[in-house]
């Protein structure tokens, strides 16, 4: 979708800078200035598909390289369809500021909006809920895509500096640690997310399958998985690889189920409805007396999960608010709305069974983030009577 939208506007934006430039008369240094850069401009999203095309393979440079081209072609072509749209009508004045206020938005949401981090705080209630878990204090994160990190020292220090303050129980990761490969769970990374005090449990997303890497020659998706598994392991993280453990507070326990993302489905990845092909396998066993904590990467398993019966907390992320949101009050309002019935915050059934879809840390696709700030989620379980 992202990559179909790219295209569309980038055609749009030809267009508009060729009538603009038609209707500039006279043709004069400045104007044939104004085109160069134009053309420039406009080029970057074919720039971006043909070092897709012509790369061996899709190393961390070149993805990097690649979301800034897409960043400095929405900040030049999408600002001049918003100048043009309202010159179109006289109102150039209007244009000239909207323009510049759309060009100043981009900016910080590549600097602070991708960085500074959003802690979340909710309270899950439940009747299910044994006793002893009462206060719990559990803090999820998700989607660190580390190889889109710009500077992984800070951010990942301030990452879990920040996670440690808030003392947690436990702290659960939902899925895509690595963007294209494991190797960007490097020595750095690996001692800097090390430094989480609590016991930490997570799953794998999409992104970790290796599903992204051209060369699966030389680097083939089974391989890719199986590193950042025992990398994330190497780290004392527990990876739940379609399978549940016990959560043990007092005298009493929960069940924590760990769904794997399924690299048959990265094609599907999207979809609304999706095969929980991992479920029966991880519960197999499990008491559904016992309440229930389900990571799992893609929201859209939720309802398979339930309907089995677990899930009485379900903690996805995958979706990322498409790291565009409008908050006005709530949920707000993303793109993600168009592609996902559930993409961002909480859910919950009728039979009070709660969804959390973390928006996630790292990028896909651009090095931006609108109003869905890198998010930590510490969520404190509540006994109701």
């Amino acid at each position: 979708m992202i990559l179909a939208s790219i295209i569309l506007l980038g055609l749009a934006a030809i267009a508009a800078d060729w009538l603009h430039y038609r209707r500039l008369g006279p043709k004069t240094p400045k104007s044939r200035l104004f085109l160069t850069w134009v053309v420039a401009t406009d080029l970057l999203p074919f720039a971006v598909m043909a070092l897709g095309f012509f790369s061996r393979d899709n190393t961390t440079p070149v993805i990097m390289a690649s979301m800034w081209m897409v960043w400095a072609w929405m900040a030049t072509a999408l600002t001049r369809l918003v100048y043009y749209t309202f010159n179109f009508f006289g109102w150039h004045r209007t244009g000239v500021f909207l323009a510049t206020a759309v060009a100043a938005l981009l900016v910080v949401g590549a600097t602070a909006g991708r960085t500074r981090l959003r802690i979340s705080r909710v309270e899950v209630c439940s009747e299910r809920l044994p006793k002893a878990f009462d206060g719990a204090r559990i803090v999820q994160l998700s989607d660190l895509h580390l190889g889109t990190i710009v500077r992984p020292e800070r951010e990942l220090t301030r990452l879990v500096d920040s996670i440690n303050a808030l003392r947690p129980d436990w702290v659960v990761f939902t899925g895509d640690m690595v963007n294209i490969r494991a190797e960007e769970l490097d020595e750095r990374a690996a001692r800097l997310l090390g430094r989480i005090k609590a016991p930490v449990y997570s799953v794998t997303g999409n992104h970790d399958i290796g599903a992204y890497i051209k060369d699966s020659l030389h680097h083939p998706m089974e391989e890719n998985l199986h590193e950042v598994i025992a990398r994330q392991r190497a780290m004392g993280w527990q990876v739940l690889d379609d399978e549940t453990c016990y959560l043990h507070r007092g005298g009493d326990s929960i069940s924590l189920t760990g769904l794997s993302f399924d690299p048959a489905l990265r094609l599907l990845r999207h979809k609304r409805d999706l095969p929980a092909t991992g479920l029966d396998r991880a519960v197999a066993g499990v008491p559904t007396g016992l309440y229930n904590l389900t990571l799992v990467h893609v929201p859209q398993l939720r309802p398979k999960i339930t309907a089995a019966g677990y899930g009485d907390l379900v903690l996805s992320g995958h979706v990322h608010a498409m790291q565009c949101k409008v908050r006005l009050w709530g949920r707000g309002w993303s793109p993600a709305a168009l592609l996902y019935k559930e993409w961002s915050g909480r859910y919950e059934d009728s039979e009070g069974k709660v969804l959390y879809i973390n928006d996630g840390i790292g990028c896909v696709g651009y090095p931006m983030r609108l109003g869905a700030r890198p998010e930590i989620t510490l969520i404190t379980l509540k006994r109701c009577e």
